[in-house]
């Protein structure tokens, strides 16, 4: 019942996303999908420049979740009346809308050259809560390998695995996670350039090494995720970059 009436709270919720994006943010990474069951998309930084927003790199391809998108728990207020699906748990869908962009977790002990963003660096104690009966649910945490609790092998953090050298945390659903509302959700490396996700936004690693040494905290960075016919319908409202500035990910 509780999660219900969270999820009710945030559907009605009066959030001012324009904002956030202009007081806060002077770095936020865009993607764009064709349509909402899309798995694949393009992503360009973009910095702030005299209050407006301008380009701070080429546009390149990304991955989504194999089933495309659905309205996720971020900065954003959603539509209550949207035809679209709201996020949940293992629908492979990667979560739409506007989201702080939170640390960064690795296996090595030090980010690419010419990174400075906050990280941590992960060890076999490591573990992000995805099971929603558990009180940590899309919560990062530590546990004592003396007395490991029984979820902890399904749990843990993957070391050593390619694709997750780098995960940069999206941060939906983060505040006050909603049990079954999505967990996990990560940039990170593809796995291969046709191989969709479980709900994160992939792509190569030079590109993953190119997001990471731009990041910077002091910037607020945020991401936004969106079909193109509900960006160009809210870029304005959003205070997101012009269409004519995000015309290399909206063509």
């Amino acid at each position: 019942m509780r999660a219900l009436i969270l999820f009710g709270f945030w559907l009605t919720a009066p959030l001012v996303v324009a904002e956030v994006l202009t007081e806060k943010s002077t770095q936020i990474v865009v993607s764009i999908a064709p349509e909402w069951n899309s798995s694949t998309g393009r992503l360009q930084l973009f910095k702030k420049m005299a209050c407006e927003w301008v380009p701070a790199s080429a546009a390149w391809d990304v991955l989504y979740g194999r089933n495309g998108l659905a309205w996720g728990i971020g900065e954003h207020p959603t539509p209550t009346n949207s035809p679209h699906p709201l996020k949940r748990e293992k629908d492979k869908r990667s979560p739409a809308g506007i989201f702080k962009i939170g640390k960064i977790f690795t296996y090595d002990s030090t980010l690419p050259e010419g990174a400075h963003f906050p990280f941590h660096t992960m060890s076999n104690v490591d573990a992000w809560i995805d099971d929603p009966t558990l009180p940590n649910y899309n919560r990062h945490v530590r546990v004592d390998l003396r007395n490991p609790p029984a979820w902890f092998e399904k749990q843990r953090m993957r070391l050593n695995d390619p694709p997750h050298r780098w995960l940069v945390e999206i941060q939906h659903n983060a505040a006050h996670p909603i049990p079954g509302a999505g967990s996990a959700i990560f940039f990170h490396i593809q796995r291969g350039p046709k191989i969709p996700t479980a709900g994160c936004t992939v792509m190569t690693e030079l590109r993953i090494r190119d997001l990471i040494t731009w990041l910077r905290a002091e910037a607020s960075p945020h991401y936004v995720l969106l079909p193109r016919r509900e960006y160009l319908s809210l870029w304005k409202s959003w205070g997101l970059p012009s269409p004519q500035a995000a015309k290399e990910i909206l063509d």
